[in-house]
């Protein structure tokens, strides 16, 4: 199964330079001068689309906020260490992402950060549970 997160965007170019610098790529087959299609990861895809065409897909019109907007939707994935999350969170901060607060927990490190048009994102790493996989499935 794919995924497919869509955002209406300010401006396409600027959101897909945003993400670009965060080490995503652009799928350009799915793309166009009003919306582009970034992988996350095999399979999970953001759609970044003008305002103007994100609203003409129907019903959306009043869905539609700004980056002054609080985001309705956390977006959350994890990464395969810290060190990842960490890595991640410079390099959105070097494209001019908001930083937010730093989670940690026994089981999982989460940092926060709001995109250029206030959409916020929470990766995060899940430290390796001890004795995980022994005796945990029902018999």
């Amino acid at each position: 199964m794919s995924f497919f997160l869509s955002c209406p965007v300010a401006d396409v170019e600027r959101a897909t330079a945003f993400y670009l610098a965060l080490g995503w790529t652009l799928n350009p087959e799915m793309s166009r001068e009003d919306v582009s299609c970034i992988e996350m990861a095999p399979g999970q895809f953001l759609m970044l689309a003008s305002r103007e065409m994100y609203a003409s897909v129907g019903g959306t019109e009043d869905v539609i906020g700004g980056p002054d907007t609080p985001s309705k939707v956390n977006v959350s994935f994890d990464l395969p260490s810290r060190e990842a999350v960490d890595e991640l969170l410079a390099r959105a901060e070097a494209a001019g992402a908001r930083i937010g607060d730093t989670d940690e927990y026994p089981f999982m490190y989460q940092r926060q950060f709001d995109d250029l048009d206030g959409y916020h994102y929470s990766p995060f790493w899940m430290a390796p549970q001890e004795g995980a996989g022994s005796g945990d499935a029902a018999a």
